[in-house]
């Protein structure tokens, strides 16, 4: 996973407002000088982030965003007004956990409901590279391949409606770990996933232990085994938060390399304001130190296709408890190979939340399918999930757990 970042954000979101942004109507989107300013309201846009995977910088360069009211208009459709950024802004993304936000600006818009936005990316031009990656480890940047998100932007069809005299803020929340994708050959490309969340800063947060700092500790907030929200912790205090999260209840799930994983099953997020704590500085989340495997293998489409992405997950089950995905990786877009490196083998810690810390962790000797075992689970869009009930790694690294994904 990827590595801990230098900052922490549980502070407000004002804070990392940038100034110079200017923002303009366009395509008779309404914020012309003939609205009345009575009929007007704002939006205001910013973007967030997840971790990403196995590298240490996402950038990717920003020229504008783009709102219509119409969800199914084209890039080249009326109705458009855009954000645009002047000049264009190269946005590291993995400097975007633990809540920050960077603010993209904002314009005036007729009220009414909204249904489309789209984020639009500068293209990598002769020896610049707008948009790219820098791999776990090394130096150099590598150039992104982003075609749609250069071409029309990034669509993001959610509804929101824009009252008179009222302002809207919206989060982008990119996906760097799920976004970024192998191409084979050492190069990379761009399938944006991006969500639109609420600015107002909820969650949960806590703190991991500073000795796990350097074994890219990777926190998420999960439903059914399904990543909701993920971060880093900050790199010197190791203090995490998973920030914007709609009310219910979640798990969540700490790794870090060559450790056990720590499960607090059940943390009630039940305010749209306030951060549920699940840890303190004072008594952190450590992880057990233990032995790491691997699972690969490759996943293949059938039919073929040019657009969809595969995704692998292994997961473990708790008797009477949760299920939750320990890793998860993207295949790559050309062989369909995967690994998922640095998989625990010894069992995870478990606990159940109370709002009494510290929380108790206890060696779960009850998980499914058990020590050193992963259900293993492939899926991509517009095809058919499978799923490999037992994939052993307690006594070597599996090598050849392959899928055939048909719709």
């Amino acid at each position: 996973m990827k590595p801990a970042h230098p900052s922490l954000y549980l502070a407000a979101a004002a804070a990392f407002t940038v100034a110079g942004l200017s923002a303009c109507g366009g395509g008779g989107g309404g914020s012309g000088d003939s609205t009345p300013v009575s009929t007007l309201g704002t939006l205001s846009v910013s973007m967030t982030d997840a971790p990403s995977c196995g590298f240490d910088a996402v950038n990717v360069t920003v020229s504008k965003v783009r709102v219509n009211q119409s969800s199914s208009a084209s890039d080249t459709d009326a109705g458009w007004t855009d954000i645009t950024l002047a000049p264009a802004r190269k946005i590291n993304l993995l400097n975007l956990t633990n809540g920050a936000l960077e603010a993209l600006g904002q314009t005036s818009l007729s009220a009414g409901h909204y249904t489309q936005l789209r984020l639009v990316l500068d293209p990598n031009t002769g020896s610049g590279l707008a948009n790219s990656v820098v791999v776990s480890g090394g130096s150099t940047e590598v150039s992104l391949d982003t075609p749609s998100a250069v071409q029309s932007g990034i669509k993001l069809v959610n509804a929101f409606d824009v009252a008179a005299g009222q302002r809207v803020d919206l989060v982008l929340d990119f996906d760097a770990c799920k976004s970024i994708v192998t191409k084979g050959n050492g190069k990379y490309a761009l399938k944006p996933v991006v969500k639109v969340i609420p600015t107002t800063l909820n969650g949960i947060g806590g703190f991991v232990s500073t000795a796990l700092l350097a074994r890219h500790v990777m926190v998420s907030a999960q439903q059914n085994g399904a990543i909701v929200s993920a971060t880093a912790p900050n790199a010197s205090t190791g203090e995490f938060a998973l920030t914007r999260l709609p009310l219910g209840n979640y798990d969540v799930v700490v790794t870090a390399d060559s450790s056990a994983a720590a499960v607090v099953g059940a943390v009630p997020v039940t305010s749209t304001s306030a951060m549920v704590a699940v840890s303190t500085a004072a008594a952190p989340i450590a992880l057990p130190a233990g032995v790491s495997g691997s699972i690969a293998g490759a996943v293949s489409l059938t039919p073929a296709s040019s657009t969809a992405t595969a995704y692998v997950a292994a997961k473990q089950s708790f008797v009477a408890g949760p299920t939750v995905t320990v890793k998860y990786q993207g295949a790559d877009l050309a062989s369909g190979s995967y690994t998922l490196a640095g998989l625990p083998v010894g069992a995870p810690q478990y606990a159940v939340y109370s709002a009494t810390l510290p929380l108790q962790f206890a060696n779960a000797a009850t998980v499914l399918p058990g020590a050193g075992k992963y259900m293993v689970e492939a899926s991509a869009e517009g095809y058919t999930t499978a799923s490999l009930p037992l994939v052993d790694i307690s006594l070597l690294n599996q090598s050849n757990v392959n899928f055939n994904l048909k719709p």
